[in-house]
């Protein structure tokens, strides 16, 4: 068992009331998870500042509580320690309770806005087929070897986090591939990992209900690559026109893809259509089983990686030639008679939304109908609402808005904001059906043999939150019966 001075180590503390001696059985940020012995760590957080929960804490039989705000009273025989910040603080202290595990292997993170999870969820199959122990930390699941671990967050909090990493550790991993959300730099969650390489996939409008405004997004995503060490490498999108800007003040060993301009890792793609790309990277030619100019980044990125990473070139393209891609992005059906296709993807911002599209587009080989289902998340930034039904109206020839995933908001007033993004001349094209199932049922109603038919927004989720309850619901599942059912 560590002992709070184990623990404190590299920690800015300002004061301490009580014993450093003290030993600590266990960590947490939650009073409810506090066990006798522990040490509880108040955060300023979003929804809830930790420092209320100090009492119940105590009671809970906390023999440590480490925050930035004392107590009026302090209980007698507890250890008080006095930080900067509790929520730096919770990363440097659960690293050590866990015995640093970043240290003991090579650890990626993957940040963006789009392409986080297929970039993290490619390294792993390409590292796992290379025939290396690998970890997975992203949206759909964290993964140990073969072993799922279900994922509640893109990024845990900083104890889960190091936890899932000592457990990683433990298995033999080598290499561990993770998406890091703007949530998670922002709320220090990352705070004391060492990283081995980062990677900028790109930047849209998304999360400004939380970062208040895209320049403060633009930063929180920038200091991921500020932090890393000189022993890491910083793996940048040229094309993006902030990819340079991520690594103005990097000390990391800057590198970049691109599929338009000079860069360490060129592509070009050749061919696009359902069977894969064909594309060059580095001047070699090689024919991929994902889709779209979208996933032609996401492959620059995992392969520019694996280079850096100390692969052999050849092996790489090879392996990455016959992988697929993360479950629910671009995730495609045909339907036996009709030949209708169905398209499960996330996107769930404007510009993920516009670039599917774009890759349904060049897939159309004549008069097919395009027809798009697609909503937008309650207690979410709500200034894409309308943005987005301006552009699936504007890309698709019909559009049926819905609801994603409402949480607290009545979905009827999400959908109305999403209207309000329709030109009068498109307006024609869009029906609102607030059911997700009838909305798919209708969607399907409406194609003809030969269609395409895109369910964006939820993707690889399993549910539909709707006022604080968790229902079950699977886009790719609803949209398979009600084919079957079409076709009987």
């Amino acid at each position: 068992m560590k002992t709070l001075r184990d623990i404190l180590y590299n920690v800015s503390i300002r004061e301490v009331h009580g014993s450093t001696d003290t030993a600590v059985s266990s960590l947490s940020i939650d009073s409810r998870a506090v066990t006798r012995g522990g040490a509880f760590i108040a955060i300023k957080g979003v929804h809830a500042d930790g420092h209320l929960f100090i009492d119940k804490a105590i009671a809970q039989g906390a023999a440590v509580i480490i925050c930035e705000e004392l107590p009026q009273s302090l209980a007698d025989g507890l250890t008080y320690v006095l930080v900067n910040s509790s929520a730096t603080a919770a990363g440097v202290i659960a690293g050590n309770y866990y015995d640093n595990p970043s240290h003991k292997l090579k650890l990626v993170g993957v940040t963006g806005t789009n392409g986080k999870t297929t970039i993290a969820t490619l390294l792993f199959r390409l590292f796992s087929k290379l025939r290396f122990h690998c970890g997975l930390l992203s949206t759909v699941q964290n993964q140990i070897g073969d072993k799922v671990v279900p994922a509640t967050h893109t990024t845990p909090d900083a104890i889960h986090l190091n936890a899932l990493l000592a457990d990683m550790v433990d298995e033999g991993c080598e290499y561990v591939f993770m998406e890091v959300s703007s949530h998670a730099v922002h709320q220090q969650r990352i705070a004391g990992l060492k990283f081995a390489g980062g990677i900028f996939s790109n930047i849209t409008h998304d999360h400004l209900d939380y970062h208040k405004t895209f320049d403060e997004y633009i930063k929180v995503k920038k200091a991921f690559f500020d932090g890393l060490p000189a022993t890491a490498f910083a793996l940048t999108n040229l094309d993006d026109k902030r990819g340079n800007v991520m690594l103005q003040n990097t000390k990391a060993k800057k590198q970049s893809y691109s599929l338009k301009t000079v860069a360490d890792f060129k592509g070009k793609i050749l061919e696009n259509n359902l069977t894969g790309l064909i594309m060059t990277v580095n001047e070699k030619e090689v024919h991929f089983r994902l889709i779209g100019e979208f996933n032609a980044y996401n492959l620059l990125a995992v392969y520019g990686t694996a280079i850096l990473l100390g692969q052999d070139k050849d092996e790489v393209l090879q392996a990455l030639s016959d992988l697929s891609g993360a479950e629910g992005r671009f995730d495609y059906i045909t339907s036996a008679k009709d030949r209708i296709i169905g398209i499960v993807d996330y996107a769930h911002t404007p510009d993920a939304l516009l670039n599917v599209l774009a890759t349904i587009k060049n897939l159309r080989k004549g008069n097919e109908q395009v027809i798009t289902v697609v909503g937008c998340g309650g207690d979410r930034d709500t200034a894409k609402r309308p943005v987005m039904a301006a552009v699936a109206t504007e890309h698709s020839d019909k559009v049926i808005l819905t609801s994603d995933n409402p949480r607290s908001e009545d979905p009827v007033t999400i959908i109305q904001q999403m209207e309000a993004g329709i030109p009068v001349h498109q307006k024609r094209k869009a029906l609102s059906i607030t059911d997700r199932k009838e909305a798919i049922k209708t969607a399907i109603s409406l194609a003809n043999p030969d269609d395409i038919i895109l369910i964006a927004g939820k993707g690889h989720e399993k549910y539909q939150e709707i006022q604080g309850v968790k229902h079950p619901f699977d886009d790719k599942k609803v949209l398979l019966e009600m084919l079957e059912l079409m076709e009987k």
